[in-house]
């Protein structure tokens, strides 16, 4: 039987090997709009991996467009450096495309030197708070026109299909949204007047490029923004750039201001793949699902169904570049699958940092980090298997040393679990499950239930330790810690605890959060029951909304500083905030525990004190390192370094991150 995943496909005259599309992704590894050494090494790698089509970008199309960190394609001095991205990425196996956008009111002041961002008309953004330029129809003519000098560019340059942003919130999405055209001239009003722009700009492209050039639009399926395009018009838009010569529709979803979530692990795999079903059912071209597609089990399923005709794997392939190789020679279970944290691809963007990875340290710098063979191989002994122990003996023993773990636990994975406790959080535990297999192909020796000790390091007699022994949770000192009803965060995650119906999680920070959300689904409908109820119409649905979020404890966070989640990524914060107040779990900021009583606890709160009746009260007061071993190996006078949580608290970001610098340093 064919796997649907690696049969070909052909857009336009382009035949491509598989369905597997790399869709653009901003990596503001570009400077001054030039294609840098990270970006050629970056794409380098997904080629090797077996993407069959890579999408690079976005790249501008005049100086209004992006900023000096987005690949340039406005004007010809950007030629060799596109030019040489085409050969990388050709010259590796893969095909390559360059996807063509402008940012319009997304654009910030500060990427413009001060100047006005430009946009249909002088509708400020939540994202940016600022007022864009209304664009006259002397610069509209313009910006067609620097689409289709961008798209030749990039044809000239050897790539081999061009894409077009047409969604997300960017300017042509901006045109052809109500929210954002407020224009009375023949760009606004009804909705041929606001996609005339963005047809405008695909026959521009088409003309320019010839009708032999393949030609993608990516658009949106869903903005999931009240009061802006409905599915239906989405859809005619659809049908009307097939009839302008477009080869094939790349299904995007949401704006970036848009309220739900898309990108993070709160969207199930392939959610929104119905999107790209109902553009399917319109048009005549190959269609391309997108967002959250990162197990090729679901590509192929999704395929296999007529949902789409190629998925887009962007953050799969961050994750694990070799992702499409893998399942093509029946190794699907070596892969690294995307964790959709968000923390490294798109966080870092807010930070004016390039993309980085949890899930994968070499992300981002395949330029400046690689493995290579040691000189000398020795033997290491690696003590704990949370994600920086195992991560530092893959790295070491990729590099040539001899490696064995040691875990005090009954299993490999450490707070990984703990992470994946919460709902919508369970992809942490199959990044523990993938480094665990990991190990295990290349047999690197995990010795469980056993903890580092004096006479085990004797026996072994190691060249060097790493000590990667965790953290453990902090004792706020408060009176009242030992009573009965205090029980700590981390026994709840992991169901060693029972709670009762009045439950005070105190402290606000991640743990705190998804604590409180982790009790907040004990007593919902499951989602069998939810379906049943709905396709039998026993409720309204309204009803059956609320009883999906709403639990049967009584919860209140309670946190001394001013900011619930503040150690939370920007990505996954809002979400997750979103979800305690949908939960109904009680917020109390400013409010500092004092004691904690048998009716509850006590806490002061603007210069009062305060009395909280609850049954039961959890303390997510943080954690402290777990470092009991370096004292004992020091002693012994063997090289060692300690990483991750054991030697100063962070995310598991940094614990793998952490583990990899030391297993390359070893």
């Amino acid at each position: 039987m064919k796997d649907p995943l690696f049969e070909p496909i052909t857009i336009n005259t382009l035949t491509l090997e598989n369905r597997i599309y790399l869709p653009a992704m901003h990596l503001g590894m570009g400077v001054d709009y030039e294609v840098t050494d990270a970006i050629i090494d970056f794409y380098t790698h997904r080629a090797r991996g077996g993407a069959g089509l890579i999408c690079a970008g976005f790249a501008t199309v005049d100086e209004w467009s992006g900023n000096t960190q987005n690949i340039g394609a406005h004007e010809d001095r950007f030629m060799p450096g596109l030019s040489r991205l085409a050969s990388a990425i050709q010259d590796n196996g893969a095909k390559g495309a360059v996807q063509l956008n402008h940012a319009g009111r997304y654009n910030f002041s500060f990427f413009l030197e001060g100047r006005q961002p430009k946009a249909p008309s002088p509708v400020a953004s939540r994202l940016t708070k600022e007022v864009p330029k209304e664009m006259t129809t002397q610069e509209i003519e313009q910006t067609i026109e620097r689409f289709a000098q961008a798209a030749l560019r990039v044809k000239n340059a050897g790539f081999d299909a061009v894409e077009i942003l047409s969604g997300t919130g960017y300017l042509i999405s901006e045109f052809l949204s109500p929210l954002t055209n407020h224009r009375t001239d023949e760009y606004g009003g009804s909705l041929e007047n606001r996609m005339r722009f963005g047809l405008q700009v695909t026959d521009a492209v088409r003309h320019a490029v010839g009708p032999g050039f393949p030609l993608i639009v990516r658009m949106n399926g869903n903005d999931f923004m009240p009061g802006g395009n409905t599915r239906a018009e989405l859809k005619t838009y659809a049908q009307s750039l097939s009839k302008t010569g477009v080869d094939a529709l790349c299904i995007n979803v949401g704006w970036h201001e848009a309220r739900v979530p898309q990108i993070t692990a709160q969207v199930p795999e392939g959610a929104y793949s119905y999107l790209a079903a109902g553009i399917k059912e319109q048009v005549n071209i190959p269609v391309i699902a997108s967002h959250r597609i990162s197990d090729p089990d679901t590509a192929r399923d999704l395929l296999a169904k007529g949902y789409c005709d190629m998925v887009a794997m962007g953050r799969s392939l961050i994750a694990d570049p070799m992702l499409p190789r893998k399942a093509k020679q029946g190794r699907e279970k070596e892969i690294v699958h995307c964790v959709a944290c968000a923390q490294g691809c798109f966080d870092n963007l807010f930070k004016l940092k390039s993309v980085e990875c949890l899930c994968n340290p070499l992300a981002g710098h395949e330029t400046d980090r690689t493995i290579e063979k040691t000189g000398s191989p020795g033997k290491i002994l690696v003590a704990g298997a949370g994600p920086a122990g195992m991560m530092a003996a893959l790295t070491a023993h990729r590099r040539g040393h001899r490696i064995v773990v040691y875990e005090r636990a009954h299993r490999p994975g450490g707070q990984l679990y703990l992470a994946a406790a919460p709902p919508g959080r369970d992809l942490f535990a199959r990044l523990a499950k993938d480094l665990e297999t990991q190990m295990a192909a290349e047999k690197i020796p995990v010795i469980l239930n056993t903890e580092l000790d004096s006479q085990t390091i004797a026996k072994e007699n190691p060249d060097a330790v790493i000590l990667a022994t965790g953290a453990k949770p902090a004792l706020p000192d408060i009176s009242g810690m030992d009573l009965p009803h205090v029980v700590q965060a981390w026994d709840v995650l992991t169901n060693k605890v029972r709670t009762g119906g009045r439950v005070a999680v105190v402290g606000g920070n991640a743990v705190g959060v998804e604590t409180a959300l982790f009790l907040s689904e004990q007593g919902t409908l499951p989602a069998d029951v939810l379906k049943f109820l709905l396709i039998n119409r026993a409720e309204d649905p309204e009803t059956l909304c609320k009883m999906a979020v709403t639990g049967t404890a009584k919860i209140t966070l309670v946190e001394m500083t001013d900011h619930i989640g503040k150690d939370i990524g920007k990505s996954t914060r809002w979400g997750m905030l979103q979800d305690l107040g949908r939960a109904g779990i009680e917020t109390l900021s400013h409010a500092t525990v004092t004691r904690i009583t048998p009716e509850g606890l006590m806490y002061e709160q603007e210069g009062k004190t305060k009395t909280l009746v609850v049954d039961t009260v959890v303390v997510a007061a943080g954690s402290v390192p777990y470092n009991p071993l370096e004292t004992l190996v020091k002693q012994t006078g063997i090289p060692c370094e300690v990483v991750g949580d054991a030697a100063c608290v962070g995310t598991a970001f940094d614990a793998i991150h952490q583990g990899f610098a030391a297993g390359s340093r070893v």
